[in-house]
């Protein structure tokens, strides 16, 4: 995103950012945080316009690319929905059905499929997942397991977990509850990426600042507490490029 303005109202009432994307695909994606639910606060997110439905039409098919990095609008909702879910986000089974049906109608899925084929044959990634279970090199990127290509291919199909990943990458009837697995999944891949720590993989340290260490518990059995995590530096910035608005709304 390349501007956001948060303005902040008294504590116990909404807390309004609007937020200006470069690319209008990445404005249409985050419209799938509408009715949703991070932690206490509910999230409601809509366009400049007002408009809050997702019509279905961001998916973009990458035929000339140079690189291995699958980008969010070549992904069927169904995956990124997954991806949120894995971040903590509380998304209804009736937004995942209508993801389901989004794919469904405008053959998402299917073209999506024919993307990791061709990459499969490209970068060999179904060789590499089967080769090991840990990282497979594929790019140094921070993506790594959770967003690389490798999440793609974990496993490959030589074992029950990576056949029940190529069906859901190559079935366009899928149901909910196989979102809520995929998200599972990719939860865990998160986790070992981020050597473990839950905390770390939910993004609270780019918030709240560093894990603190737990204190060890004297002999006599007495309980010491643990200090609270640091304030963060609030440098960090994503690059995008054509702004297009949208409007987050958060219930605290």
């Amino acid at each position: 995103m390349s501007n956001t303005t948060v303005h902040v109202t008294p504590a116990g009432e909404t807390k309004d950012a609007a937020v200006t994307f470069e690319k209008e695909t990445a404005a249409k994606t985050a419209l799938l945080l509408n009715n949703t639910q991070l932690g206490t606060s509910h999230i409601t997110v809509a366009s400049a316009s007002g408009d809050s439905n997702d019509d279905g039409s961001h998916f973009k098919d990458n035929a000339n690319r140079d690189t291995d990095e699958i980008t969010q609008e070549e992904k069927p909702r169904s995956r990124i929905l997954a991806e949120y879910l894995a971040q903590g986000y509380v998304v209804g089974d009736a937004a995942l059905q209508r993801a389901i049906e989004l794919d469904t109608q405008h053959g998402v899925s299917s073209r999506f499929f024919g993307t990791l084929q061709n990459l499969d044959q490209k970068y060999h990634a179904t060789d590499r997942a089967k080769a090991t279970d840990q990282s497979y090199g594929i790019t140094a990127r921070a993506q790594g397991l959770f967003g690389g290509l490798s999440s793609y291919f974990e496993k490959a199909t030589s074992s029950p977990t990576g056949k029940r990943i190529v069906t859901f990458y190559q079935d366009g009837s899928r149901q909910v509850q196989d979102i809520h697995t995929e998200a599972r999944r990719l939860a865990d891949l998160k986790k070992e990426q981020h050597g473990g720590s839950a905390y770390k993989a939910s993004g609270l340290e780019r918030f709240l600042g560093k894990e603190k260490e737990k204190a060890v518990p004297p002999a006599t059995g007495e309980t010491l507490g643990t200090q609270g995590p640091t304030q963060p530096d609030p440098t960090t910035a994503v690059p995008l490029s054509k702004p297009t608005e949208a409007t987050i709304e958060k219930t605290a």
